[in-house]
């Protein structure tokens, strides 16, 4: 372990070397992939710090223990040798988990998507929870929001509704909520006080720059529209609003958020970009998930994720096992998620160990 641990402190050390030129401050592209390796990888260079010299104690307190006519000194040896294989068992432990291979796009910022499925108005009422969760909790945690696209339905929740997601660790804290939200309640269309069964889909997808993916411009077809939402003058008067649709692929994506039609093409590529990284990423990772269990990083949208049962106040996520899968609901739906994103993600943790992702 100490091998795997030095050839990381090794890189760590080259890229603080690269981030002292100043040359590479020009390049600002490749600075910032500089600054995003050496931020993953300083929790492994203190843990290299902390291992070489609990190693050090280790041999010091072994030596001791083998030479020491004392017979005080001799069990003073034996103690603190013991201890501290106690504590180098449980910090390989922890080493271990920091050696899984982190997903590249953990750092990136996020798309969000939300479509209202089956249920009709009181799934678009769903939608519309689930965007306001997902606002306050990306408020929570200082993270910048950028509305993308926006479809509403009448009683003022949405068919559909997209946006971006800045700042850090957005896609890697965000990356399990892909998949089907079930809700269970009383409609407001209800009259008669029934507990019906609605649905909503997430998407959540890696912002993508221009060089990590190649498009070419020719398989873009783009229809211009007149926005249907808030705009200003602009609204119903002049076509700002953007439609691509990617002609190989057939993705389609739009956006009429702002009031030129040139900013509106630029966020629908961002959109379209990421959607076309995502069909490659999953093609990459299809294999290796093969070999996992999936209980947590299928990302397979079409799957039952969750289910937020209001009557009970019960939120259960049915990718989790024990104590773990049940929270209460409306603290979560006012946006407080840390508590269920923590326990996807050490799932996704000890399934990985389990397969043998680290050493």
């Amino acid at each position: 372990m100490l091998d795997k641990l030095s050839q990381i402190h090794r890189r760590y050390e080259e890229i603080e070397m690269r981030l002292g030129d100043p040359a590479l401050a020009q390049d600002q592209a490749a600075y910032r992939d500089a600054m995003r390796e050496q931020r993953q990888l300083r929790p492994i260079e203190e843990a290299y710090h902390s291992y070489s010299k609990l190693i050090t104690d280790l041999e010091g307190a072994r030596e001791l223990m083998m030479t020491a006519n004392d017979p005080d000194l001799h069990e003073m040896a034996e103690t603190e040798f013991a201890e501290l294989r106690l504590k180098k068992d449980a910090m390989e432990e922890e080493i271990r988990v920091l050696l899984i291979p982190q997903d590249p796009d953990d750092s990136k910022n996020a798309i969000v998507e939300i479509r209202a499925g089956t249920g009709g108005e009181e799934a678009a009422l769903f939608a519309g929870d689930l965007y306001r969760m997902y606002t306050r909790y990306a408020e929570s945690k200082g993270w910048k929001i950028e509305p993308l696209d926006y479809s509403e339905s009448d009683m003022g929740g949405y068919k559909e509704v997209s946006f971006m997601l800045s700042g850090e660790d957005v896609f890697g804290s965000l990356k399990f909520e892909s998949g089907v939200h079930r809700v269970q309640r009383v409609p407001e269309t209800e009259q008669q006080g029934r507990v019906h069964t609605s649905a909503a889909s997430v998407a959540i997808l890696p912002e993508v720059e221009d060089v990590e993916i190649d498009i070419n411009p020719a398989d873009i077809m783009m229809d211009t529209f007149r926005s249907g939402g808030k705009g200003g003058q602009n609204v119903n008067k002049v076509e700002t609003a953007v439609r691509l649709t990617h002609v190989p692929s057939g993705v389609v994506v739009g956006c009429q958020q702002e009031r030129s039609q040139f900013q509106n093409r630029e966020r629908a590529m961002k959109m379209l970009r990421a959607k076309l990284y995502e069909i490659e990423r999953e093609k990459r990772d299809s294999a290796y998930a093969s070999k996992r269990k999936g209980m947590v990083g299928s990302g397979d949208r079409s799957e039952k994720i969750r289910t937020y049962n209001f009557p009970q106040n019960r939120l259960t996520d049915h990718r989790l096992e024990g104590d773990a899968k049940n929270y209460p609901l409306i603290e979560v739906v006012e946006g407080n998620l840390d508590p269920v994103i923590t326990s996807l993600k050490v799932a996704d943790r000890a399934e990985k160990l389990q397969s043998g992702a680290a050493l």
